[in-house]
């Protein structure tokens, strides 16, 4: 069954601050997790609202930990996207850190030996691509023929409750694409997992413990909680912002500037016309950004593509997140680079059709389909997505 705990709120009174779900079971739901042996999922980035991280705070109101996991990027977050992270044990606790992104990504038998409850706090960052959601859902699938318990920390999504992009075509799911959700999801990982349980039909305990305060049109700025990058390319909620739409150039010939101080503010190669580029992208009149031209070098094992090469490349510099939206710029971006360098812009399809959620994206752009019409063919999917999800949702 999916149980939610919710805070009681007080008519006549000020709305609770924003508090992630750690503070939530801390203060109102002990109960979950009292006189049991507890694993946890996280990283280093889930903190509380006053930065103290979920381990610390678990085990200082009296949880038993009895293991770690940790997802992509391993519990430090310092490994590069796609590398292998080992085992290993936590120094300051003393506990196991089994990691979920190396040679399996799903919970063993071995791994969960003498555990009773498993909480997942992983800061999800707003986007189908990234793979939080896809451990999650594997340790769903783990848990759910042991009879162990999943209790999702809430958190807020970091750039807010906007919804758009494409609906993923479930022949290209992978680990970057797991559900039928668009790329800009609006969803917290909490109401992702309940999405997941239902969609995937998981016989297993799932339980929320929602982040009090937050209401959908909040963001991590409105919120005031700690930032703390939860990869190494995602450096500062800008960068959050950008993601949504400028990973898709992870699938072409162009960088998007890891291994520098703006990954995902950017684009570039050593071949770009920017000044071409820059008069194609700015007719389209884009609101919430602006763009300047930048030279930038990415440094290994940041990319893998130019590192240690100067690039001319495409600064993207968001100036009212409320307006911008980082799928339609993206796509005015490829669509005009690929106009100006048809013959190098160099697009990866095995790579760029898995982000994208299916060939259909990539096949407009190189048809020369408009940005608009692109844009129109998606809204009646997304329309049926909000109404399939609408049940699924914590927050208002």
């Amino acid at each position: 069954m999916i149980l939610l705990f919710a805070m009681t709120v007080v008519l006549g009174f000020d709305p609770p601050a924003v508090r992630p779900g750690i503070e939530v079971l801390l203060s109102d739901s002990l109960h979950l997790v009292r006189g049991r042996a507890v694993g946890l999922v996280t990283n280093y980035a889930a903190v509380d609202s006053r930065g103290v991280h979920v381990v610390e705070r678990l085990r200082a109101g009296g949880v038993r930990l009895v293991a770690l996991f940790s997802p992509e990027h391993g519990f430090r977050g310092a490994a590069d996207p796609g590398e292998a992270v080992a085992s290993s044990v936590d120094s300051a606790t003393g506990l196991p850190i089994h990691s979920l992104y190396g040679r399996t990504s799903r919970p063993t038998d071995e791994m969960l030996v003498g555990v009773e409850v498993l909480l997942v706090d992983l800061p999800d960052v707003g986007a189908r691509y990234y793979t939080y959601l896809h451990t999650t859902m594997e340790v769903m699938r783990a848990a759910a023929p042991k009879g162990i318990r999943v209790i999702v920390l809430d958190r807020p999504n970091p750039i807010g409750g906007a919804v758009a992009g494409n609906i993923l075509d479930l022949a290209y799911r992978s680990g970057v694409g797991s559900l039928a959700m668009p790329i800009r999801h609006g969803m917290t990982l909490g109401e992702q997992a309940r999405l997941a349980r239902r969609d995937e039909g998981f016989a297993v305990d799932l339980a929320v413990v929602p982040a009090a305060g937050w209401r959908r049109k909040d963001d991590g700025i409105t919120t005031g909680l700690p930032f703390l990058p939860p990869s190494p390319n995602l450096k500062d909620l800008e960068s959050l912002f950008h993601y949504p739409g400028t990973c898709l150039f992870e699938g072409t010939a162009l960088s998007v500037g890891r291994g520098t101080d703006h990954p995902f503010h950017q684009i570039g190669a050593p071949w770009l016309d920017t000044t071409a580029v820059l008069a194609m992208v700015r007719q389209a009149r884009l609101p919430g950004v602006d763009f300047d031209g930048v030279t930038f070098t990415p440094i290994k094992p940041g990319d893998g593509k130019h590192a240690g090469v100067a690039l001319v490349g495409i600064r993207l510099r968001m100036t009212d997140r409320r307006r911008y939206d980082p799928i339609r710029t993206t796509l005015v971006l490829l669509a005009a680079v690929r106009a100006v360098h048809p013959e190098q812009i160099g697009f990866v399809p095995r790579q760029f059709d898995r982000l994208a959620g299916g060939p259909g994206v990539r096949e407009s752009i190189e048809a020369g389909v408009p940005t608009k019409r692109i844009l129109a063919g998606w809204k009646p999917a997304l329309k049926a997505w909000q109404r399939r999800t609408r049940d699924l949702l914590l927050y208002r």
